[in-house]
């Protein structure tokens, strides 16, 4: 089966892009590929970017026909799964830089050792190694 889909990108959408755009460039250990007014894009693989874009951005395209985005700041609505070779690391750094620890490294049931922080708009963060 050949897949249509090529370039995969995840859009956070954030209270505070520069906020954001600073915590994230910390836990991925480098800079933006893009850092503009309404978007901030990390490259995470050579074909998956991070996207952070302010709520109030995308208020005017979602208009009416949803929630504002802001009304669900702190409540879990992702996880992003990232996999560290130095997960101690990682996650101490994302300590350091504010993220709030919601569950601390240690095995977990499906094979990887992982540890479980949010971001200062609640979405949450795995750090996360392989057992095997």
């Amino acid at each position: 089966m050949k897949t249509i889909i090529g370039q995969l990108e995840i859009i956070l959408y954030v209270s505070d892009q520069s906020r954001s755009r600073r915590f994230y460039a910390a836990i991925l250990g480098q800079d933006p590929v893009l850092d503009v007014p309404g978007m901030t894009e990390f490259m995470l693989t050579d074909s998956c970017k991070l996207g952070l874009m302010p709520e109030t951005g995308i208020v005017k395209i979602l208009k009416d026909k949803t929630p504002h985005p802001g009304s669900g700041n702190g409540i879990p609505r992702c996880e992003l799964y990232l996999h560290t070779a130095d997960i101690e690391k990682s996650f101490a750094l994302a300590k350091q830089v504010g993220a709030l620890v919601i569950s601390e490294i240690e095995p977990r049931d499906w094979g990887d050792i992982v540890g479980y922080v949010s971001d200062p708009d609640g979405h949450v963060i795995a750090f996360a190694k392989s057992l095997g």
